[in-house]
């Protein structure tokens, strides 16, 4: 074998270049395919409908109605790819009773407003970090 001055080229290159040459027939580069993303989604149509079908859900509940394993985040970057936005909460809690709440109003207004003492525990639930309680 002919003997080449190669500046900056290892041994062990050059070594892989022939066992390449001997596998394959050639030693070109091998082509720069990045690994794709796995899409745990591929039928966009049937998510679509599927979202809304089940649009009051959250994604966490739509993660576990879809078919196969998947989880609440691929739900949301797959919302947001189809252009559907975040859900928001509501403002009014859904346990609220608006029979009982203006019966309560009505109460109240008998009381002299120097004796009321407000004390708010109903807005506390899980979901929230509640810095001044700790």
């Amino acid at each position: 074998m002919k003997q080449v001055y190669c500046e900056r080229i290892s041994c062990n290159t050059i070594g892989l270049w022939l066992k390449r040459k001997r596998e394959t027939g050639d030693f070109l580069a091998l082509p720069n395919e990045p690994p794709g993303n796995g899409d745990k989604i591929t039928d966009w149509d049937k998510f679509r409908d599927n979202a809304l079908t089940n649009g009051e859900k959250t994604q966490v509940e739509m993660a576990l109605l879809w078919d196969g394993e998947i989880s609440s985040r691929t739900i949301s970057r797959a919302l947001k790819k189809i252009g559907f936005t975040r859900k928001k909460r509501p403002l009014a809690f859904q346990e609220r009773d608006e029979g009982k709440r203006q019966a309560f109003v009505a109460e109240l207004s008998t009381i002299p407003s120097e004796q009321i003492v407000y004390l708010d525990e109903s807005g506390m639930d899980n979901l929230h970090q509640y810095d001044a309680c700790e």
